[in-house]
């Protein structure tokens, strides 16, 4: 069992909330190392195998980012070469790697918190604040797995029957997708109506909805949750006072390594890997269990 996805659905909440806030904004490089591999090491505590699958698309993706942006900016002192008469700049590829990178990095924060935060324990926290908002985004954030899930089974249905888009000439590649797109559409529109029924005869939008969970507010809770709070303040503030500002253009800016700096680059470490100790401390736990057996 996963040890973070045991906690209440706040705390969860509360983390992606504030890791993923903080990331979009900070392309301070040390911020930037530090987002990355704890979002990967998280990613491969919680998903294991299939983090391997997804990094398929992943590093074209981060490529892809990393050489568009020195072909369309052309800003920065260090010239490297020309195209066109255009100039190629380090500050262009580096700025575009740290774009690259923090875009990266958030994919995989979301990896991870589809992977602890699930449908239920998001009705739970925004059922009673708003039933409808919370049901619409629980059931649009299943339509990609469903999909991806069902995509697979017809495409594996038709190759059986010699309908295999993978093979064979261009033409028949291409009406081979479409049989699956059709499929798959049609699957999608019945799907949908058999949903539509579903929460009619439960009584959807009859009367005051009532609820029932499992989830109780504990004490490792509150702690972990007020953690996240104290350091998700501290990087605010070091952000209001500039730490996290790094320039690319026109030349790079210097990193700091004071006292000061080396303390916030410390509290956001710490506040991105507190799942990650978590999850540490449970596997810890249960060898200890496992070789007591």
């Amino acid at each position: 069992m996963k040890s973070f996805e045991t906690f209440h659905p706040l705390v969860i909440f509360a983390f992606f909330a504030a890791t993923i806030g903080l990331s979009m904004f900070f392309i301070h490089p040390v911020y930037l190392v530090i987002t990355i591999f704890l979002a990967i090491s998280l990613n491969i505590a919680l998903r294991r195998g299939q983090f391997l699958k997804d990094w398929k698309l992943y590093v074209p993706l981060f490529f892809m980012m990393a050489i568009i942006n020195p072909l369309i900016s052309h800003n920065g002192v260090l010239v490297l070469f020309y195209v066109n008469d255009n100039a190629v700049t380090v500050e262009a590829i580096m700025y575009g790697i740290a774009i690259a990178t923090m875009i990266v990095a958030i994919i995989v924060w979301f990896s991870c918190y589809n992977e602890t935060m699930t449908t239920d324990k998001f009705i739970y926290l925004f059922g009673k604040i708003s039933p409808v908002l919370s049901l619409t985004i629980s059931i649009a954030l299943r339509l990609v797995p469903r999909f991806q899930q069902q995509l697979k089974q017809i495409a594996n249905a038709q190759k059986v029957i010699g309908m295999d888009y993978r093979s064979g000439s261009f033409l028949l590649r291409i009406k081979c997708a479409l049989r699956i797109l059709s499929i798959l559409i049609t699957w999608a529109l019945d799907n949908a109506i058999e949903t539509a029924d579903s929460m009619k005869a439960r009584g959807y939008g009859v009367g005051k909805r009532t609820s029932f969970s499992l989830f109780i507010f504990e004490r490792r809770d509150g702690i972990v949750l007020a953690s996240i709070i104290v350091l998700f303040m501290i990087n605010i503030c070091a952000s209001i006072i500039d730490v996290t500002t790094f320039y690319f253009y026109p030349t790079f800016s210097d990193i700091q390594w004071n006292i000061a700096s080396v303390f916030f680059y410390s509290s956001y470490f710490l506040m991105l890997s507190i799942p990650l100790i978590i999850e540490m401390k449970g596997a810890i736990q249960w060898r200890l269990l496992k070789s007591k057996m």
